[in-house]
């Protein structure tokens, strides 16, 4: 077991960075020993803090009351009756601290909140302070899964070559992640080839339950975190509460500022029954998401309990804990049962841990019981048995379909299009790629094993993917590769072209790599729809490849059948898939595994040893250990550098963006728009202003990396905002993508010249967009970009909870339209201003903000937008400009008190930077 607490480093962390100081438990709060496998334990009583109160509650509010008992100090008893008060209605207003005990990131969120975090100590050492005060006070994990691409696959050496291509393309990345691990306390890299974050957390990290030793005593807490990607609520499915926020959230955390958050509604899923043969857990996990869609969970978290969660594995619960961002939750609360003490011991935890865990749970309620029924703000009942084979696309992962219906899905994308057989040459509908990827469906053991059998009988009836089918297979650990060879399945599955590609996101990302040549060419000449089939979680025009506007979600071994077709212009339940080399056609009857044929398998596969010495293999990276970095206290800035370039806005700010004033719309905008539409992540095109202004700096053209991977470079990345194809600026139908119509002259500007501008006038900008505002991946950047354009606030008929969020952390106010103004309603205009009065006095969650829209022609349109901000927390933020000048201004006030003068020796080093690096210019 991993003690993740570390206690004296923390304590001696804490003593250093007395800004957001960790509070001692509250004397009244009531604790108790407890002893397991003969060593004694203190925990904090939840059955005599709640009394009867406890099987009552979710078993999420069931740990954030032992967390808000043990962390909030002198604040628990309020936070405590702020939970149990939920009782009476499932509903509060109420806020309670959340202070979790680890943070995990991965290396495209990480490397801006690195940037961050080196521009922040740059500005205390220019403003006379000690930079090293700035240091985490909990253990940030960094996982390094996001930048590896699929630029060779179908070949025995893929691995090996597109890990180099890694590390040549992201060496100084990385080189400066190594830096943060030598200079932050509690800061721990696992390098390339050591898998994806959520594998990763699932499979090593979490613990369920651990140790904490805190002034000579040892007590047991649950396993709790938050994490910088949106799908963290994967840990979920074993009974560790985790979920995703932004990068910006995530800084103030780890620098020991608790999370504050309303008391949060509840929603319990009831699931009854069990899967039918051969429906796995992709399917039910698509089938959840459907549903869920349906309802507004912005800011709710999800729980599931009743007699049918205990029919699945924890492997299955995973899955859909994974999907929580597309079913637009916190969580997919799976509670602490014997499937989580199982696969804790097939993923080699210790015999001691396992029971730790169990008697844990047992003594505080936090053990599942399949018959109780807990009070839920609302609930909602999906039968297992009426769970169907599914796909999701071809646009949104909610819209599920039955797996035979693609010819039906796809057909409004084809109407404007000329008819196109795929035979020989690949047409509309031919797979473009097939990839099993993505920790969503790889990290479970069944799902790949399955896979690994389609494939096997494939390969015996001679069948294989058409030449125009990239086919790549990117497991969520490296221990894959171990038990897929004692199966003897990982043959099968590189004989019809899934060989082992890489251990890291790639194409769920969007890391696909270049698409097959006869693919490119037919859309060249003939303006084919390609698609693409893959088992991960979002499949957003564009995300996959940004030549690929339509994609399919899929179970692993749907994956493997689609390629095998070809194209999805076909029932793949009922109609051929292949033909032999004899003649017979072949069905997908004929290759899908039974039950027991997975069970046999994975019986001869599955080795809890496997799991340690693999990842201890991927640890020891020489690769990894022979990169050089830095070890200052600050970062030494490189100006020629196109990867880190030091961030206006990491800095002590210039105050609030509240106010009373009027703005222009720089960009209105419709439903859906994803933070892949804002800031992309994909491969940055060799035409456009972030090309230009990367080849101006000695930039290859034809291999400038991926966008996700220059989030060090605010202005590489100013310039890829809102360039997706599919986005449209309302203001005006011929502008393109990533301009804007400047009000005073009427030209079409790109994003970022038309807000130097405004800025220049001294006129005010806003962004206007429709439903589901920010919808997708956690990405602190979509707002960071927003800011940086100048935009005091977004105006949105909805948000997704992350986004907005991070718009909070930049200090920009996310407003809610009335119902009434949706974007498309309100005919906004080149010329028209929009008046806001968010005055910053008057501002409060859920306050009521007065807005005007100002037409050119002189017209006045009134109505009162509120104010999407949740917690008194929020509200200090905006006034402060932003987390980042709030922690600033805590740092330099807590060092003030324990010192009358400022430390010449940062004076000196400051001025050093301010010569080298402007802080206004990056230059």
């Amino acid at each position: 077991m991993r003690d993740l607490c570390h206690a004296s480093a923390l304590s001696e962390a804490i003593a250093r960075l007395p800004l957001f100081p960790i509070k001692p438990l509250r004397a009244m709060t009531q604790t108790a020993d407890m002893t397991i496998t003969g060593r004694c334990y203190r925990i904090v009583d939840l059955p005599a803090s709640a009394g009867s109160d406890l099987d009552r509650l979710p078993h999420i509010l069931r740990i954030m009351l032992e967390n808000a008992l043990r962390t909030a100090g002198d604040d628990a008893p309020r936070a405590k009756a702020a939970i149990l008060n939920w009782l009476d209605n499932g509903r509060s207003q109420e806020e309670i601290p959340f202070l979790p005990g680890r943070v995990m990131m991965h290396d495209t969120t990480c490397g801006p909140a690195l940037v961050d975090i080196a521009g922040m100590r740059a500005s205390l050492a220019e403003a006379g302070y000690d930079p090293r005060r700035l240091n985490p006070v909990l253990p940030v994990d960094v996982s390094t899964d996001h930048s590896l691409g699929v630029d060779v696959f179908g070949s025995p050496d893929a691995l090996r070559r597109n890990m180099e291509r890694e590390y040549g393309r992201n060496a100084e990345r990385y080189r400066f992640m190594k830096w943060a691990t030598r200079t932050l306390d509690q800061f721990r890299v696992h390098p390339p080839g050591t898998g994806i974050m959520h594998t990763l957390n699932l499979e090593r990290l979490a613990t369920v339950v651990t140790i904490v030793e805190q002034d000579g005593v040892s007590w047991v807490v649950p396993d709790t975190l938050i994490g910088t990607d949106s799908h963290t609520p994967m840990i979920n499915g074993i009974g560790v509460l985790g979920w995703g926020v932004g990068g910006l959230e995530a800084e103030s955390v780890f620098f020991g500022m608790p999370a504050m958050i309303r008391v949060p509604d509840i929603v319990g899923v009831r699931l009854t029954g069990r899967l039918r043969q051969g429906v796995l857990a992709t399917d039910l996990a698509l089938t959840v998401t459907e549903r869920l869609r349906r309802i507004d969970l912005a800011d709710r978290f999800v729980e599931f309990f009743g007699e049918g969660v205990s029919t699945l594995s924890a492997g299955d619960r995973a899955v859909i804990a994974n999907m929580t961002p597309e079913f637009g939750a916190n969580s997919g609360f799976f509670p602490i049962d014997d499937q989580t003490l199982r696969y804790l011991r097939e993923t080699g935890r210790s015999a001691e841990h396992v029971r730790l865990v169990e008697e844990y749970a047992r003594r505080q309620g936090l053990w599942f019981d399949p018959e109780a029924a807990p009070r839920f703000t609302d609930t909602i009942e999906i039968a297992l048995g009426e769970v169907e084979v599914s796909l999701a696309g071809p646009r949104r992962p909610q819209d599920r379909i039955p797996a035979g219906r693609t010819v039906e899905a796809l057909a409004p994308m084809l109407a404007s299009r000329p008819a196109s057989e795929a035979t020989e040459q690949p047409g509309n509908g031919s797979v473009a790629i097939a990839a099993i990827t993505s920790c969503t469906n790889t990290s479970d053991p069944r799902l790949l094993v399955a896979a690994g059998l389609l494939a096997r009988k494939a390969r015996a009836f001679g069948l294989a993917p058409p030449a125009w089918v990239k086919t790549s297979l990117a497991p969520g650990s490296p221990t894959a590769e171990r038990y897929l060879r004692r199966a003897g399945l990982l043959e099968d599955l590189e004989a019809v072209g899934f060989g082992i590609v890489g251990y890291g996101c790639t194409t769920c990302i969007g890391n696909s790599g270049p698409l097959p040549a006869m693919i490119e060419q037919a859309m060249a000449e003939r303006g084919i729809l390609p698609v693409a089939v893959l088992s991960g979680n979002r499949n957003f025009p564009g995300r996959v490849h940004p030549q690929l506007e339509a994609g399919f979600l899929a179970s692993p071994p749907l994956v493997v059948a689609f390629a095998l077709a070809g194209d999805v212009n076909r029932d793949i339940l009922a109609d051929p898939i292949g033909i032999t080399p004899s003649g017979r056609a072949i069905r997908l009857a004929d290759l899908w595994p039974t039950g027991d044929e997975v069970d046999a398998a994975l019986a001869l596969a599955m080795n809890a040893d496997d799991y340690g010495p693999s990842y201890d293999e991927a640890e020891a990276s020489q690769t990894w250990r022979m990169l050089d970095a830095p070890a200052t206290p600050l970062f030494p800035w490189d100006p020629s550098s196109t990867y880190i370039r030091r961030p206006p806005f990491a800095s002590f700010g210039k105050g609030t963006l509240l106010g009373t004033y009027a703005a222009h719309p720089l960009l209105v905008l419709g439903d859906d728009i994803t933070t892949d539409h804002i800031s992309p992540a994909g491969q940055i095109p060799q035409t456009g202003e972030a090309a230009e202004y990367l080849v101006e700096r000695g930039e290859n053209r034809r291999d400038l990396n991926v966008f996700a991977s220059r989030r060090g470079n605010w202005e590489a990345m100013i310039r890829g905002l809102f360039t997706n194809k599919n986005v449209r600026n309302l203001l005006d139908a011929q502008i393109a993508p990533g301009f804007t119509i400047h009000a005073g002259s009427g030209e079409h500007l790109p994003l970022f010249r038309a807000a130097e501008r405004y800025a220049s006038e001294g006129a005010s900008v806003v962004v206007v967009a429709g439903e589901r505002y920010g919808m997708g991946s956690s990405r602190d950047w979509a707002a960071k970009g927003v800011a940086l354009l100048g935009a005091r606030a977004v105006l949105a008929s909805s948000f997704e909870r992350i986004h907005r969020s991070n718009l909070i952390g930049m200090g920009v106010l996310p407003l809610r339209l009335p119902g009434d103004r949706h974007p498309t309603q309100l005919h906004l205009r080149p010329g028209d201003s929009i008046v806001i009065d968010a005055d910053p006095a008057g501002i409060s969650p859920r306050c009521p903000v007065p807005v005007t829209i100002r037409r050119a022609s002189g017209e006045d349109e009134t109505f009162v937008a509120v104010a999407a901000i949740e917690t008194r927390l929020e509200i200090e933020i905006l006034r402060s400009g932003g987390i980042i000048p709030l922690i600033l201004h805590r740092v330099t006030n807590a060092e003030a008190t324990s010192r009358e003068t400022r430390d010449p020796e940062f004076t000196e080093a400051g001025e050093r930077i301010r010569r080298a690096v402007s802080p206004t210019t990056g230059r």
